[in-house]
């Protein structure tokens, strides 16, 4: 992108793929990590983060199992939206579970079971992280609750981390999976980067991304970011990215609080309207 060079830029800072290299520790997601860091270290029940949408959930927990030592043996599954055997499916190809595709649930289980035991006798722990947690049906999240019932006399064989939206806590609260709910012994709910953080956020990505030297933004700007994203990363992101982008076309060097109002009349999810962003001189192309 043109804009990158007109900023001495070497990659685009504000993309909304979590990339670990961008990790900020902010105060929310800092006392998300140390729950999840204090949580592991107990070795029982599931845990639960939430947070609204765009709230960094993703990138915390690709940050939190890159910092696993050769201890631990890991399982990441990003969309869980299926029926109990497919979620033991993921879960055995995660593990490296040789199975074969016509294994009916119960076998399914058997191996696991196997696999879990075997690393248990090789003193390796395991962490079975589920993004997006809200989309699991209750006769899944049963299914695993049931999955994590196996332990030794000293801990279970595998921890269960749940990252989703505020809508998990409404689902875990149905009477049909409360054994479920008693077994999460730690949980916390991420909220967005205050507005004295912000500033370094931005400061943060736009480092990484290689700017040196002048100050992108002033004080006024950074507010209204703030306002306008409700400090959530994601919208800080895409918000960011587009008033860039305005002032780019303009020539200019300094992204003003014009060219945060107009990023965020352009983004839907942003809280306050205003005026289409192209309208405000978005003159060059990139």
């Amino acid at each position: 992108m043109n804009y990158l060079r007109h900023f001495g830029l070497r990659e685009a800072p504000f993309g909304i793929t979590p990339d670990t290299s961008y990790f900020f520790a902010c105060r929310a997601i800092q006392e998300a990590f140390n729950t999840l860091q204090v949580a592991v270290a107990n070795g029982e029940g599931f845990i639960k983060i939430t947070g609204e949408v765009g709230a960094g959930k993703t990138l915390l927990c690709r940050k939190f199992l890159s910092t696993l030592d050769a201890n631990w043996v890991s399982a990441y599954v990003p969309n869980p939206s299926f029926e109990p055997r497919t979620l033991y499916l993921a879960l055995a190809e995660e593990l490296g579970i040789a199975v074969g595709a016509t294994l009916d649930q119960h076998q399914l289980v058997k191996a696991i079971t196997r696999a879990l035991l075997d690393l248990a006798r090789q003193r390796k722990r395991v962490l079975l992280c589920i993004d997006e947690s809200q989309a699991m049906s209750l006769e899944t999240l049963e299914a695993l609750r049931l999955l994590t019932n196996l332990e030794t006399e000293k801990r279970k064989l595998m921890q269960v981390v749940l990252f989703g939206q505020p809508e998990l806590d409404r689902k875990l609260a149905s009477p049909s999976i409360r054994q479920l709910l008693q077994r999460i012994t730690f949980q916390h709910r991420m909220a967005g980067l205050h507005e004295n953080e912000v500033g370094a956020y931005v400061a943060h990505r736009l480092a990484v991304a290689g700017l040196t030297g002048r100050a992108l933004m002033p004080s006024g700007a950074l507010r209204a970011l703030h306002r306008a994203s409700r400090g959530l990363p994601r919208l800080i992101n895409i918000i960011m990215h587009k008033a860039m982008l305005l002032t780019y076309g303009e020539g200019g060097w300094v992204v003003e609080r014009r060219h945060v109002a107009a990023a965020a009349a352009d983004t839907p999810a942003a809280q306050r309207p205003g005026r289409a962003w192209w309208r405000l001189g978005f003159g060059r192309a990139d």
